[in-house]
């Protein structure tokens, strides 16, 4: 009698690819150069110090984490996907170098152990952790809330470009708002040409569909012109003003806590836009990473009632007839 032998094989479907969470990643650090370049360009070195750091902690963080959990330093090299780079860039480029120097290493080992490493690893978070990081800077440091280094160094402290626009509409340059000449804010929100260099680059290797964040975008603009009484005037500086375009394009479009459907997509960033402009004129402040991190937690209620549609799927009528 021949032997019964069991044999297990992977579930479908079977798709090969070069693509690689290392791949995507990697060059998601290259599309963020532009950005930081900027940055160190309009406040000196220590902003690029200052990202280095929360690069080192984001870095450090998974390690440590992987070592208390007996992996082994040979585990976490041949492992490393670069996504402890990308969350310790975003969270170092979304605060500003008013804040000292432990604060990105603080927000980076947040974001990596707390919201990533804790929740299972890469891919497993359900929430962005870089954007949770920079809540969590931005809740612990209180008391720096309100204040911004110009370029130049000088310290200010009160309204932003985007709380005028709230309180006194728009009075300054719309091509200084676009490059971030003169511009308080965080280390890589000011240069939007940088960021949209940055997106073009991902959108051409189709590392993201660069729709998905226009969309985002755009809506914000409009609604927030709505809600401010239908100037259309101030759309521009709406867009312009604050994180809007680098949550946009680097936060928001994070694979792990979007939806898995087209459809869901479409949806969750019109719903994104819908709530960052409502909130924004509701609290007077900018609220893109606010936003993000409410949406990420209505990602698998958009999944739920939108499914992709299987293949070979044919809908029947209700009577059960062909």
């Amino acid at each position: 009698m021949a032997e019964n032998k069991l044999y297990f094989y992977s579930s479908s479907p079977h798709v090969k690819s070069k693509t690689s969470t290392r791949f995507i990643m990697g060059n998601v650090c290259i599309a963020l150069l532009p950005t930081l370049i900027a940055g160190t360009i309009f406040f000196g070195w220590m902003a690029l110090l200052f990202v280095a750091i929360s690069v080192a902690s984001a870095i450090l963080s998974e390690l440590v984490y992987l070592l208390i959990c007996k992996k082994t330093f040979k585990y976490f090299m041949d492992n490393f996907d670069f996504t402890s780079i990308v969350t310790g860039l975003l969270v170092g480029l979304s605060l500003g170098v008013n804040y000292p120097l432990y604060a990105g290493a603080f927000g980076s080992a947040f974001a990596i152990i707390v919201v990533k490493m804790l929740f299972g690893g890469t891919g497993k978070n359900i929430v962005n952790p870089a954007v949770a990081g920079r809540i969590f800077v931005f809740i612990s440091f209180q008391s720096i809330v309100g204040k911004w280094i110009v370029p130049g160094g000088e310290l200010i402290t009160g309204a932003t470009t985007l709380t005028n626009l709230f309180q006194n509409g728009f009075s300054g340059n719309l091509l200084d708002l676009f490059l971030g000449v003169g511009l308080e804010g965080c280390i890589g929100e000011t240069c939007k040409l940088a960021l949209i260099l940055g997106a073009i680059y991902l959108a051409i290797l189709k590392i993201i569909d660069i729709r998905l964040p226009l969309i985002y975008v755009a809506v914000t603009g409009l609604f927030q012109t709505c809600l401010m009484g239908f100037d259309f005037n101030l759309f521009l500086p709406s867009i312009l003003s604050g994180g809007l375009i680098l949550g946009a394009f680097f936060m928001a479009t994070d694979y792990v806590t979007t939806p898995n459907t087209k459809i869901g997509n479409y949806v969750y960033f019109v719903a994104l836009g819908l709530v960052t402009a409502g909130l924004r004129v509701a609290t007077g402040m900018e609220v893109v990473s606010f936003a993000i991190l409410l949406m990420n937690l209505f990602v698998p209620l958009i999944d739920k009632f939108i499914r992709p549609r299987p293949f070979g799927f044919k809908k029947t009528s209700k009577g059960g007839g062909k």
